[in-house]
């Protein structure tokens, strides 16, 4: 018998290519259900969930039947790390949420509020009192999709600005500069479900 008609071709390269291609799936749903649960997306984060553990459930019964197959349990490690991997880069692409960058500086912070507000950014300017005097606060709340275009007008102004960026789990109202919507194919459904229309 040749490795095809013997099921050692199935056994050792089919079969651990498979265990590891679907395990990057469901690592990376994975991922983005952790994402989609604390922006507080209640329809997305089950949705993810569902298809994420089906895919675990139907990879576990394979391994479950070949356990003496070692190239299996590397191929299961193996689609472990890179999904994680890859649902950290299709988080990123997404950009999913909310932030608020915090400026903090000796300067006077004016032009760069101005500069911003042109660029369609809110910004809100206020006085504090640092370690070292006098300093102003700058608050930004953007999408985070927008991270970017913020950030080149923070350098631009000073390469040396002290700030910091926090993710919020929602904000409501507020000025922001307009964005490409990223709607996932299943997306509009829902809305319809959830508005009627």
């Amino acid at each position: 018998m040749d490795a095809f008609t013997d099921g050692t071709v199935y056994q050792y390269i089919v079969l651990p290519l498979t265990v590891f291609f679907a395990r990057i799936c469901d690592v990376s749903l994975g991922t983005l259900r952790i994402v989609f649960v604390s922006k507080g997306k209640k329809f997305l984060a089950p949705l993810l969930g569902f298809f994420e553990v089906f895919i675990w459930i139907v990879v576990i019964s394979q391994i479950l039947r070949n356990v003496n197959n070692i190239v299996c349990y590397l191929a299961y490690a193996g689609g472990y790390a890179t999904g994680n991997f890859i649902g950290m880069y299709i988080e990123e692409r997404i950009a999913i949420g909310v932030q608020i960058i915090k400026i903090f500086s000796p300067k006077n912070l004016f032009p760069l509020q101005k500069e911003l507000s042109q660029a369609g950014f809110g910004t809100t300017l206020i006085e504090g009192g640092g370690s070292v005097g006098k300093v102003d606060i700058l608050y930004v709340v953007i999408n985070r999709k927008t991270f970017e275009k913020a950030e080149k007008i923070l350098i631009g102004f000073d390469s040396a600005l002290f700030y910091v960026i926090e993710d919020i789990r929602s904000a409501k109202s507020g000025i922001f500069p307009e964005t490409k919507r990223f709607n996932l194919p299943f997306q509009r459904f829902i809305r319809r479900a959830r508005t009627g229309k």
